[in-house]
């Protein structure tokens, strides 16, 4: 199941997987159709602004700009290219998963919300990795850390997320539901299988995107991140000034990898024990099956979630980045009342020659 999965394919599948429709409730919470939308509308609203804001301050900031500062501007764009959907799966959960959009926005958006995931934990990835080369390996990273890698890494970032999005742009499409009468936008399989082993096709996609997009990019930032400790508690006690701030951008960088973490953890967990139920090897029963249902839509939320919190981490943690704010801010503010003066000015003119032009005609 890829990221956007609804309860309503959940359900099909297992219906058709277990054949237990009669002796299996698998209807959904009530509130859940009011509830989700509203957090949905809420994640776009804080994301779109947010996002926003990092990504006009990292590009504003050229001559200050580090190379994570880089790689935060790629996750805030990666956020916000996703949080521009979210009103369409606002709609979609609030109409109780019917999808009145089409075909084509149901391939599009699906393959964003895979997009975005694999490019924030690659992104995260890349910091780590930047900020193991600048502390542990200080003196012999340069080359590594130079523009024309870093511009290459991000190439490879978009490019990797992108190819490994493909399936979902391949196999998500809209399915009409002779039941309910309604149409999902639901992955079909119907291209490679003539579902003898759709279940083998759900499973394999849905760990294997666990697998490359949270598992295998968060064990290596964990690595990186004990060679860290082990330096940084070796020489904590004489500690450079740059080295303090080396430091305080670690903090910030480990601070959004454990945010990353625990969003995105209860998503893959359910995920995997859903693919792994298709295998036989987790519980199939109507308890369980009924749980990672319910449970679902908000493990998914909570993932979202994970889109519009990213800046008001930086704007916590990094007085770097809230100064280069403030800043944007005093200037905007410069020229709006450098726009008034001038108005006044003008006003002030226009009244003068209008008052010479009354004292001709009297």
């Amino acid at each position: 199941a890829e990221p956007t999965a609804t309860t309503t394919e959940y359900v099909d599948n297992y219906y058709d997987y277990d054949d237990n429709e009669t002796a299996c409730d698998f209807s959904e919470w009530e509130p859940s159709y009011s509830l989700i939308p509203v957090l949905y509308m809420l994640i776009f609203i804080l994301g779109l602004s947010g996002n926003g804001v990092v990504i006009f301050t990292v590009w504003r900031s050229k001559s200050k700009r580090r190379a994570a500062d880089v790689y935060i501007g790629n996750l805030a764009l990666a956020d916000l290219t996703f949080v521009i959907t979210l009103p369409l799966w606002a709609v979609y959960t609030a109409l109780g998963y019917h999808w009145p959009f089409g075909v084509a926005l149901c391939k599009i958006s699906s393959y964003v919300v895979l997009v975005n995931m694999y490019a924030s934990v690659f992104c995260l990835t890349c910091l780590s990795f930047d900020r193991y080369l600048a502390i542990v390996h200080s003196l012999s990273s340069s080359r590594l850390r130079s523009q024309e890698t870093m511009l290459v890494s991000l190439g490879a970032i978009w490019l990797l997320s992108g190819l490994l999005a493909v399936p979902t742009l391949l196999f998500r499409t809209t399915v009409n539901d002779q039941k309910s009468n309604q149409t999902t936008c639901a992955m079909d399989f119907s291209l490679v299988t003539m579902n003898q082993h759709e279940h083998l096709w759900i499973a394999g996609l849905s760990l294997s995107s666990s697998a490359l997009g949270f598992l295998l990019p968060f064990l290596a930032m964990t690595i990186f991140y004990c060679f860290i400790g082990c330096t940084v508690t070796r020489h904590f006690n004489n500690l450079r000034k740059e080295d303090q701030k080396k430091k305080r951008l670690l903090k910030i960088i480990t601070t959004l990898v454990v945010v990353f973490a625990i969003c995105w953890t209860p998503f893959h967990v359910l995920k995997s024990l859903d693919a792994l139920s298709y295998l036989n090897l987790a519980p199939n029963s109507c308890g369980f099956l009924r749980f990672l249902l319910l449970a679902h839509p908000y493990a998914t939320c909570l993932a979202y979630v994970n889109s519009c919190l990213n800046p008001f981490l930086y704007a916590f943690f990094d007085l770097r980045f809230r100064s280069q704010c403030l800043c944007l801010l005093n200037l905007k503010k410069a020229m709006h009342g450098q726009m008034s003066s001038m108005s006044s000015t003008l006003s002030a003119q226009t009244q003068k020659s209008e008052i010479q032009s009354l004292a001709t005609k009297v």
